[in-house]
């Protein structure tokens, strides 16, 4: 997956959570992968109809070898800038929701980037707020679609700077990820591209690109021989 992020994402009354409360349970860390290796500008390519049902057979495999457990698999449409094309580029992906620790989730990333030929994967883990680690926010919002994403995109230089993309869902809700400090472009963002931004959902927590040549690691989080 090219420079994901990721998925889709002035001060406004914002009267939602922006983190989870110490003591609250946390959601699952979260995979953010594709098999596509393929440049594609295309919006109506028939590839992004792909439902990837071989590749979420295969991450899970990966995740169950890396000592963990898929909870959730989305599949999701992604739309992200090219700085090179100057245009944007499209891309059918997917977000696993795993039981791993911050090592396994680490490898088993590496180990999907190796085996589809990704540049990176992303990875996030939910923190809660007051953590030190905290350095990312994942940003969800209702009845977005990908289309607007594209519009906003091809509109707006400092997302395409600080976002590099966005991932919607089947079901019109769009996921971004950026850096903590970056949360007021994501708030302008959904805004400027009409999604109602009093109704998003903001977590934080630490975000990884992790390639494939990230070292491996056992379970204990020693470094393998």
């Amino acid at each position: 997956m090219r420079n994901l992020l990721v998925a889709v994402t002035s001060v406004l009354a914002f009267a939602v959570s922006t983190g989870t409360a110490a003591g609250a349970p946390l959601p699952s860390p979260e995979i953010f992968a594709s098999n596509n290796t393929a440049i594609i500008t295309d919006p109506a390519d028939p590839r992004l109809e792909d439902r990837l049902t071989g590749f979420d057979r295969e991450v899970r495999g990966i995740v169950r070898a890396n000592g963990g457990v898929t909870t959730r698999s989305t599949l999701l449409d992604g739309v992200f800038w090219s700085s090179d094309l100057q245009q944007t580029t499209f891309e059918r992906s997917r977000k696993f929701d795993v039981t791993l620790n911050e090592e396994s989730l680490r490898h088993t990333a590496s180990t999907i980037a190796k085996r589809f030929g990704q540049e990176s994967v992303l990875t996030f883990r939910f923190l809660h707020a007051n953590s030190p680690e905290v350095d990312a926010v994942q940003v969800e919002v209702q009845g977005i679609t990908a289309q607007q994403v594209r519009e906003g995109l091809l509109q707006d230089a400092v997302a395409r700077e600080k976002l590099g993309g966005g991932s919607v869902t089947l079901h019109d809700k769009a996921i971004l990820i950026a850096g903590v400090d970056d949360l007021p472009t994501v708030r302008a963002f959904i805004t400027k591209i009409g999604g109602d931004v009093s109704r998003a959902k903001v977590r934080k927590g630490t975000w990884e690109f992790v390639g494939a040549e990230a070292e491996t690691l056992l379970w204990n989080g020693q470094k393998a021989a």
